[in-house]
């Protein structure tokens, strides 16, 4: 289903911005890096997997975004998720 909310990408970024506090390309990283997580703890897959399926060209990207969002280095992000 598509939904049209008449908004352009720049509209859209700045009511998300007003509304929630974060930008929609901010939202979005929180959401995958969520997501990450999520997949991690099932232990089903690898790091590189769930970077493949998120949409990462590879897992240090992911690694880095969630430096970004967490402040955690890729190590102790990992770590953290594996134990």
């Amino acid at each position: 289903m598509v939904y049209d909310l008449s908004l352009s990408t720049r509209n859209l970024s700045d009511v998300l911005k007003q509304e929630a506090g974060k930008t929609a390309m901010e939202l979005i990283h929180i959401f995958l890096i969520s997501e990450a997580k999520n997949h991690l703890r099932l232990k089903e897959k690898t790091v590189f997997e769930i970077a493949y399926e998120l949409g990462f060209e590879n897992s240090s990207y992911l690694q880095d975004y969630s430096k970004k969002l967490t402040g955690m280095k890729r190590t102790e992000f990992r770590n953290l998720l594996m134990n």
